[in-house]
């Protein structure tokens, strides 16, 4: 026990005496906190990620410059476009007349009419798909006549919807709910018609009526089906929209193409189909993301 003693004296000593010169030191350097650790790899993750695309476009803008830049181009380079629509780009919400407004608000009148028409279209292709999924006869009924409705093009239903309606507005929001319709319901049937057997039977175990089997059973057994549908329903109303719009009018983003190609504006068009392919994307990640909340991560096989 003495020695013991001793010896932790002798040891605590000697780490608190001075160093002598030349001596070498040993030091202990404080290790770095996990959270740091953690932000790193995020940062690292972030920039594996965003990089690429900037560097991919940065080359594209290049080369569309160099292209673009000869006498006997006839598209105008990404400077020109700068120049000449950098109102619409800095600032997409100004108002300056009837017609005359931002980009922001063109785009909000087209997302109001595809939230109106595609939203109708997820109710009632939902309710369809089931339909058909679940009944055999529904299915010999209906199957072939929605097989041969949705080869139809978008615009081939214009007339028809401006013969009935006999207004632009709801003349569109059909064309988007005609247009989104058919991949919600067939995917939602497909979904149906792979729900396990084991499920049907535990909802024959528990009476289930058809209300409770349906938001029981059959819309968490087909969601990730459902959702596939929705995903390609909401890229094709996009479509739709400003498709009708070009012909129907108003102040959608559509219009603003069609009217800025009667002007001769090249650069105004570049600029709005740059905002149509961002909102059809965001458009996507976000009915991605809910479906992905919704199913919990569960892909359809």
């Amino acid at each position: 026990m003495a020695l013991s003693a001793v010896t932790t004296k002798r040891v605590a000593t000697v780490e608190q005496l001075p160093l002598l010169p030349g001596a070498a030191a040993i030091v202990r350097l404080p290790q770095r906190a996990p959270q740091l650790d953690r932000l790193h790899a995020m940062a690292r993750e972030a920039v594996a990620i965003v990089m690429p695309p900037i560097i991919v476009l940065s080359l594209l803008l290049l080369i569309w410059q160099i292209a673009a830049a000869g006498p006997k181009a006839t598209l105008p380079t990404p400077l020109k476009i700068w120049q000449d629509a950098k109102d619409l780009i800095v600032d997409p919400w100004f108002v300056l007349g009837p017609q005359d407004i931002g980009l922001g608000w063109r785009v909000l009148t087209s997302l109001q009419r595809v939230a109106i028409g595609f939203g109708l279209s997820a109710i009632v292709g939902v309710a369809l798909g089931a339909l058909v999924g679940q009944s055999q006869w529904a299915m010999r009924g209906l199957d072939p006549i929605f097989q041969v409705l949705r080869t139809v093009p978008p615009l081939a239903w214009l007339p028809i919807s401006l013969a009935a309606f006999r207004d632009s507005a709801p003349s569109a929001i059909f064309v988007i709910f005609i247009t989104a319709i058919w991949p919600v319901i067939i995917n939602t049937a497909v979904g149906i018609r792979n729900i396990p057997q084991d499920y049907r039977n535990v909802a024959r175990i528990l009476r289930l009526n058809q209300a409770e089997f349906f938001w029981r059973i059959m819309v968490p057994s087909a969601a990730p089906y459902i959702f596939t549908g929705l995903r390609i329903g909401i890229g094709l109303s996009w479509l739709a929209i400003v498709a009708a719009e070009m012909l129907t009018g108003g102040v959608g983003i559509g219009f603003f193409i069609w009217d800025a190609w009667n002007s001769s504006r090249l650069s105004d068009i570049v600029v709005a189909l740059v905002y149509i392919g961002v909102i059809g994307f965001v458009l996507d990640r976000l009915v991605a993301l809910v479906g992905h909340f919704a199913t919990r991560g569960v892909q359809a096989s």
